[in-house]
């Protein structure tokens, strides 16, 4: 019995440490990821002589000089997001939100695949990237603790309510290019805030408490 109940302890710090790792693998390829490619869009406007970004779309960065900055970049994030999901889903056996990033990062490889000369499966699959991403933000409140879940559902309430006015013709006077930024830059923020819990987290937390 005794060799029994110390494979169950061994078994069960095992299961333990194999959460909190997941966390912070998953974490470090989200914070990346987005990181890069906030990264990625700043020096592809730069290389992209006469770029505005109010009146430029952003994946407009993705057709001009700056394409192979930009799409290489945006590639890399869809594809650590894709990977980060194994790790999402063994950390928080959450399928739904699983889900929901997957969709989010295999959107934006797409995006970066089918650029917006490929119409109009690019915009089908910027609107997944966008309308997932802010939904992911506000489902992740469930794995983190205040302020960081006020803060994540904010950021995706305001990237879905920006992608509505987008798509509504209401720019806010931002431009297309500046009513695009509002919707996919807190989408990033809240990755990088997000992967950065993960990285930091030793517990869990929501209904994996």
């Amino acid at each position: 019995m005794s060799a029994v109940y110390q494979n169950a302890i061994y078994l069960k710090n095992y299961s333990k440490f194999m959460d909190i790792d997941s966390k912070k693998i998953a974490g470090l390829l989200l914070f990346i990821g987005a990181a890069q490619f906030i990264l990625g869009i700043m020096i592809s406007e730069a290389l992209y002589s006469g770029y505005s970004i109010s009146q430029n779309y952003i994946s407009d960065l993705g057709v001009g000089p700056s394409a192979l900055i930009y799409n290489s970049s945006l590639f890399f994030l869809g594809i650590l997001g894709i990977a980060s999901t194994y790790f999402i889903q063994r950390a928080f056996k959450s399928s739904i939100f699983t889900v929901l990033l997957a969709l989010v990062s295999i959107g934006a490889v797409g995006v970066s695949i089918f650029t917006e000369n490929f119409q109009p499966i690019h915009t089908i699959l910027s609107l997944i990237t966008f309308a997932f991403g802010g939904i992911s933000a506000i489902a992740s409140y469930r794995f983190e603790q205040p302020p960081l879940s006020y803060v994540s559902v904010i950021l995706g309430a305001v990237t879905l309510s920006a992608l509505v006015l987008g798509i509504s013709g209401i720019n806010l006077n931002l431009g297309v290019g500046g009513i695009e930024r509002l919707v996919a830059y807190p989408e990033l923020l809240w990755m990088m805030g997000f992967g950065a819990h993960l990285i930091g987290d030793s517990g869990t937390h929501g209904n994996n408490k």
